[in-house]
């Protein structure tokens, strides 16, 4: 039995809207990235109280907290991104949430991955270091124009961090838009280190996202291989159908049903249970 989730606020800025869709389509999960137009790490108590609220009248978990910790370009300031990691570290905590969702910094333009190996693999450890104190799992997403961006640097990553609360996040179409075949090229070498899903997809042409199955990020065969090996993580919806951004996207409420419905009719006929 595969487990569900999906980006809230995917759906609609308001976040008794996003509880509201996500639990008629059967979801017990959410990821938590934003309500309210505010990013989850800067909205006040009074409002995470609110979400709790919410998600239980709607019987709701949360699965992971959408973080944008990494979201910074290498050169800058590290400090007061350490106190952030703290600070989304309490949040998961309060949500009972396992994982905070993490990137391992952007380069600037045209700069050789090489050259800021060292610093990116010394920001990770220390960011490992607060999940460890915390006992919350961090997920690297292989964003593009990051670091981790392609699956030989995701490995180097976590296997030099080599911390138990630092594993990896798959995203085929952030794969795809970096000119790798998700499946073929860093299915073997990631997948030890894998231990969330993320369902969207992407055309290889012209980087494009699309309903899962629907491009080149080769899910169903990813899904296969998953099945058959014995997978039991999260699989959450990141539809990217309407607005794509650095610091996420939105489809609304008809477009993430459509990335639903095509997920789940996907595992319907792999014959796969899910919930």
């Amino acid at each position: 039995m595969w487990t569900l989730s999906g980006f809230a606020d995917e759906i609609h800025e308001d976040f008794a809207t996003q509880c509201k869709v996500a639990s008629e389509l059967g979801l017990k999960f959410l990821e938590i990235r934003s309500a309210w137009g505010v990013n989850i790490l800067d909205l006040d108590d009074e409002q995470l109280e609110r979400m709790m609220q919410t998600l239980t009248e709607h019987g709701l978990g949360v699965s992971s907290i959408g973080s944008p910790i990494g979201k910074i370009f290498i050169d800058e300031d590290f400090p007061e991104h350490q106190e952030r990691m703290r600070h989304a570290a309490q949040v998961a905590t309060f949500f009972d949430a396992p994982y905070v969702r993490i990137f391992s910094f952007f380069l600037r333009p045209g700069a050789d991955p090489v050259d800021h190996r060292d610093e990116v693999l010394r920001r990770m450890r220390a960011l490992a270091d607060i999940a460890e104190e915390a006992d919350v799992v961090l997920l690297h997403e292989n964003e593009k124009d990051i670091y981790g961006d392609i699956p030989s640097r995701c490995h180097d990553i976590v296997t030099s961090v080599d911390s138990p609360n630092l594993r990896l996040a798959w995203d085929p179409a952030n794969f795809v838009q970096v000119g790798v075949r998700p499946f073929t090229e860093g299915y073997s070498l990631l997948r030890p280190h894998v231990e969330y899903v993320q369902i969207k997809d992407a055309r290889a042409a012209d980087g494009s996202v699309v309903v899962a199955g629907a491009g080149d990020g080769e899910v169903a065969e990813t899904v296969r291989a998953l099945r058959d090996d014995g997978f039991d993580g999260f699989f959450s919806l990141e539809p990217h159908l309407a607005l794509v951004g650095t610091q996420g996207g939105f489809s609304g409420a008809d477009l993430f049903t459509q990335a639903w419905r095509a997920f789940t009719d996907m595992l319907t006929r792999e014959g796969i249970s899910f919930a």
